[in-house]
């Protein structure tokens, strides 16, 4: 068995290393707690602007809930000017058709 004993000088250095050990800790924790305080201060008004920017979000979506039905009606009118143009299209190469068969009876040059 390995018995060690300390004499004064030691302990003495013991105490003075675990008063450093525990003055810096206290001194981190006291930084700690400042710089705590200082982002709180800094951020305090971003729950505001958070909230502020919530309701804004909410008045927006419901703006633009009023615009679904012409969204909607714009897009029926789409469908519609699509077909439409189909028909035009079709009737175009009807009528040229029927201005060829015209010409040819009447055996009037094509234009």
């Amino acid at each position: 068995m390995f018995i060690h004993v300390v004499g004064p000088m030691s302990l003495n250095r013991v105490n003075n290393l675990g008063g450093k050990y525990k003055e810096a800790t206290n001194n981190v924790l006291e930084l700690l707690e400042k710089m705590n305080i200082k982002v709180a201060e800094e951020y305090k008004g971003f729950g505001d602007v958070a909230s502020g920017l919530r309701v804004f979000v909410e008045q927006l979506k419901s703006k633009s809930g009023n615009f679904d039905e012409y969204v909607q009606q714009i897009d029926v009118i789409e469908k519609q000017v699509t077909e439409f143009e189909a028909v035009i299209s079709m009737l175009d190469k009807y009528v040229s058709l029927l201005e060829t068969k015209v010409q040819s009876v009447y055996r009037i040059p094509p234009s």
